[in-house]
């Protein structure tokens, strides 16, 4: 989950804001730059902004091989992750990348292309299980060692539509729920994951290696997965367009969990339409995963024939108007985003829903504690992980404190593991305050105002990397409201302020993806507002 967005709408929110003024801009490597020598890596990438569609054609012509396709994202890793601006976005490579890419090739050239992701590099969060040959740790050492025993349903879903698995992503360790003051896109077995666009600037999380591997074109598309915010987020300040869908939409089994009520997985790409490819693909009514029978008969067999550039056109939205205020640089791409709105042919409403949410937010904290033990008890119960318990991991790190937890330490687990079964009348009564609050607030301003989807910016700009202090607040966020009530959200880039990227999200009631994506796809195509990273060392 995105820590800093669960802490300013928790009872925690102080803890986060105390170290605004303590936030550090050193970079954590050992490289030195001379004061005003901010070098810019030269980036000449063949296949930078790439998307899906040029990749088939190039493909069906003969130009490229989902094979040279996938050696040049390798060696574009290699560059760009390991060496160069070393992002360190990628915690592993899968060994069978170029074997799964030559059978795609074998499939073309016998006349067979399964869809519009056969032979297309993806990059795959490691909270998500990849049978085979590559580890899934959510970035922690006590899970090191871990191979699944079969790939996650969304991963079968990836196989089966012939993409490419090129590697795993780096995360927020424990997918950023692990400490009150832990640094985002920071774990013990990855280490520190940094932005393109400025290095010394945290990509955020937890899908963070998603999130800066996208950005930097190390992959086509990536898959991330929320909580509250850690696709969105990670999103919006790498200017990406990511999806978080409804709750039940995408199956969550053979995934790292948080929480029953609000985990899901979600696409990550640099277009709406690419990220609404993939979201095509990931969706699907799984068996072992009983949330995704909500999806039956609500869900759309294709994505893409949503994707209307008129989409605006009649459309009213609503226009959360506590943004309208704050950073004067933030107020004003937002204004700038309401007028392409209007541009378009939407009708906009100001209304206030983070208002009537003010209060819930400690309740979303004990479900996910209580969740959290109970869905991680369960998932390392069947891992061929060391650890099978919750309290096996407390053990562990605790014996390796001095690899596990350098900068900041597990209260947050160990919080967790004081909690009852999901029968306690705390976490009941916790559920029904966190969920139904949000869902009637989010629906009720929908119905009054006959609107569509209702839209602000996604969240702050990133802020610095504190491995000591941790996150620290950055002004505002847009995920809990859609994350509580298990709705579904869309940031696309809505510009830079000093060339840190932000998204505008739209947001929406149950199963309303489609809706969101014609609005989405018809502000992207107005607005064009992603830019690529710049991979400057420091804003000064």
């Amino acid at each position: 989950m995105h820590r800093r967005s669960f802490l300013k709408n928790s009872s925690l929110a102080g803890l986060a804001i105390t170290a605004v003024a303590s936030g550090s801009c050193n970079l954590i490597s050992s490289d030195k730059k001379e004061s005003g020598d901010d070098v810019v890596f030269d980036d000449k990438f063949e296949l930078n902004e790439v998307t899906i569609d040029t990749l088939q054609e190039k493909m069906n012509a003969g130009t490229y091989t989902s094979r040279s396709i996938t050696e040049l994202y390798l060696k574009r890793i290699e560059a760009i992750d390991k060496k160069g601006p070393k992002l360190n976005s990628i915690i592993e490579l899968n060994p069978d990348a170029l074997a799964m890419a030559d059978a795609m090739d074998k499939e073309r050239k016998n006349g067979k292309v399964r869809g519009a992701m056969h032979g297309i590099p993806v990059l795959v969060k490691d909270n998500i299980d990849v049978a085979g040959k590559m580890m899934t740790t959510a970035g922690a050492l006590a899970l090191n060692g871990h191979i699944a025993a079969k790939d996650a349903f969304i991963i079968t879903q990836l196989r089966e539509a012939g993409a490419v698995i090129i590697g795993k992503t780096n995360l927020s360790e424990w997918a950023n729920f692990r400490s009150n003051r832990s640094t985002s896109a920071w774990s013990s077995r990855g280490g520190q994951t940094r932005m393109p666009y400025i290095l010394n600037r945290n990509p955020s999380g937890s899908s963070s290696g998603s999130g800066s591997a996208t950005a930097a074109n190390l992959c086509t598309v990536a898959i991330g997965t929320e909580t509250d915010g850690s696709v969105v987020s990670p999103s919006s300040v790498n200017g990406l367009v990511g999806i978080k869908p409804t709750v039940g939409l995408l199956s969550r089994t053979g995934i790292i969990p948080i929480s029953k009520t609000q985990d899901t997985a979600g696409p990550m790409a640099r277009t709406v339409k690419d990220a609404v490819i993939l979201l095509t693909t990931l969706a699907g009514i799984d068996t072992t995963d009983a949330a995704t029978l909500t999806s039956k008969g609500q869900a759309q067999p294709d994505y893409t024939k949503f994707l209307d550039s008129a989409g605006l056109a009649g459309k009213r939205i609503g226009i959360e108007k506590s943004f309208l205020k704050g950073n004067e640089a933030v107020v004003s791409l937002f204004r700038e985003a309401i007028q392409v709105l209007k541009s378009k042919g939407a009708k906009v409403k100001e209304i206030d829903l983070l208002s009537q949410l003010k209060e819930i937010g400690d309740g979303e904290y004990q479900v996910l504690l209580y969740e959290f033990k109970d869905g991680v008890n369960n998932y390392l119960a069947g891992a061929n992980a060391k650890v099978k318990s919750l309290a096996d991991v407390i053990a562990f790190n605790k014996a390796n404190a001095h690899d596990a937890m350098p900068f900041f330490k597990q209260e947050t687990l160990e919080l967790a593991q004081t909690k009852g079964d999901l029968n306690t009348k705390e976490y009941l009564d916790a559920l029904k305050k966190s969920t139904e609050t949000s869902r009637n607030a989010i629906d009720t301003i929908l119905k009054k105002h006959k609107l569509s989807a209702i839209v602000g910016p996604t969240n702050g700009l990133a802020c610095c990397i504190d491995l000591i202090n941790g996150d620290y607040d950055t002004g505002f966020s847009f995920s809990s409201p859609a994350a509580m009530a298990g709705y579904p959200h869309i940031t696309v880039p809505m510009g830079e302020v000093l060339g840190l990227p932000m998204g505008l999200s739209f947001i929406g009631t149950a199963y309303s993806e489609h809706e969101l994506i014609k609005l989405a796809y018809g502000y992207e195509q107005a607005s064009k507002r992603r830019g690529m990273p710049t991979f400057r060392q420091s804003l000064i």
